[in-house]
């Protein structure tokens, strides 16, 4: 399956410490511990380049859905480089992989009643999108005050300023301020974690309403959109409780505010629905999508806005010309492997295969309670974590400089499993190609770490 892919492994480690600075990493610690460099990989399984197997349980960063090396999108690529490689889809130009993707995103998104998608070349990109037609609608529609974005603690929307702005968490943030005007974050409704409830309706309506006290307090004239994620991801792997979202929903419809949902890691299938919002059966005025939507083998990203809120750009407002876009919005080889990407996604079900798998995957993830050192275990579908503690009963989290979550990282590695430790918890998402016997592997992997470190 694998072959030798690099023949001075040497100097491509030296090299990578040498010239490259790694994203969410000091440089310094690039240096001192480096990284796992993977060169090859097919289906659920990776090779690095000193040629260890893992299990990637990852999918990369929460993307390669469909599984890595599919011939299927590969060969749509060839495909699409045998026509053009590139052409821009600015001013009175486009190409047909753009329009042939736009169509098909319409059509599964008709419950939504979507309506336009608009092209980036990610996640960040969609939501900085996202929020600059939020802004704008207002203005078309007469209401230019309406400039606010509320978002949630602990909420993750993508590293560009306005995307950073809307992030839920200090860590993100902090270099890079100030941040830009306009941007708040209220309560998430993170049962682990909150000092009101365990009980997940209360906590649901609690949250719903802090959202309305704060609406009212800076007046909902003064407010453009609400974004969250379906699940929230890179922040802690946060479900909400079932009641949360149609209470949200309700919420921006009485005070006149857009609903925006950052599907970036939740849509095509990872919470065992096609798209996450599905599963509190909720729809939102505009969505934003990523890594699933062609499964990482070419950067994109989309954002779409529902027919009403579409309906705006239809007049002869002075603002309505879109004076945003990317060089890269609609690559026509990023949209060919979407296209055969999305074939994978719904001709083999993989929603269904992550609602299955993943339901079987939490299961056997309450075996790790035993432990000392876990304090919760939580997900939806394919989207799963595990949450590291100082101490069970007052729920002091796990430093992330504490030596334990090194040691914890390299044992579960050296058992052939690749997962994401985030601050104090574990996140595990696996391509939707997942299976029962994979799941076990990455328990074998799971139970080696943390007994590892229960051991001292």
């Amino acid at each position: 399956m694998f072959s030798n892919p690099v023949s001075d492994r040497a100097s491509t480690v030296a090299d990578n410490a040498r010239y490259i600075w790694h994203p969410m990493t000091a440089p310094a610690a690039t240096r001192t511990t480096p990284p796992t460099i993977i060169a090859q990989g097919d289906g659920v399984l990776v090779r690095d380049i000193e040629g260890k197997t893992y299990l990637d349980c990852t999918a990369g960063l929460w993307c390669v859905n469909v599984g890595h090396n599919r011939p299927e999108i590969k060969r749509a690529i060839v495909e699409q480089l045998d026509q053009i490689a590139y052409y821009g889809t600015f001013s009175n130009l486009s190409n047909p992989p753009s329009i042939a993707l736009s169509a098909r995103l319409i059509k599964m998104l008709a419950p939504e009643k979507m309506a336009r998608v608009m092209y980036g070349s990610g996640g960040s990109d969609a939501n900085e999108t996202a929020f600059k037609l939020a802004r704008q609608y207002w203005k078309l529609s007469g209401k230019p005050e309406k400039t606010k974005i509320f978002s949630l603690k602990h909420g993750y929307h993508g590293l560009h300023f306005g995307g950073m702005s809307a992030s839920g968490n200090v860590m993100w943030r902090r270099a890079y301020e100030p941040l830009v005007p306009g941007f708040f974050q209220v309560e998430a409704p993170y049962l682990y974690r909150n000092r009101w409830t365990d009980d997940p309706d209360k906590l649901a309506a609690i949250c719903a309403d802090l959202l309305e006290q704060e609406i009212l307090y800076q007046g909902a004239d003064t407010i453009a959109a609400f974004v969250a994620e379906p699940v929230q991801g890179a922040g802690g792997l946060i479900v909400p409780p079932a009641t949360y979202w149609p209470r949200v929903r309700e919420i921006c419809d009485r005070h006149g505010i857009l609903l925006i949902a950052d599907e970036v890691v939740t849509g095509f299938g990872r919470t065992g629905h096609m798209f996450g919002v599905r599963a509190w059966g909720v729809a939102p005025d505009i969505m934003n999508f990523a890594k699933g939507i062609n499964s990482a083998y070419v950067p994109l990203g989309a954002t779409v806005v529902n027919e009403r809120v579409a309906q705006a750009w239809e007049s002869d407002h002075p603002l309505a010309a879109i004076m945003h876009g990317y060089t890269y919005s609609g690559h026509p080889l990023a949209c060919a492997a979407a296209l055969a990407n999305l074939d994978i996604v719904e001709g083999e079900d993989l929603p269904g295969n992550a609602g299955r798998q993943g339901d079987y995957f939490l299961e056997r993830l309450q075996e790790l309670l035993q432990y000392k050192q876990v304090g919760d275990v939580r997900g939806k579908g394919l989207m799963l974590g595990i949450e590291l503690v100082l101490d069970k009963a007052t729920r002091a989290p796990l430093p992330p400089t504490h030596p334990a979550s090194r040691k914890l990282y390299e044992t579960i590695c050296a058992h052939g499993l690749l997962v994401r430790i985030a601050g104090n918890k574990i996140i595990l998402s696996p391509p939707l190609i997942f299976d029962k016997a994979h799941v076990d592997q990455s328990m074998d992997g799971l139970h080696a770490g943390l007994a590892a470190i229960a051991a001292d």
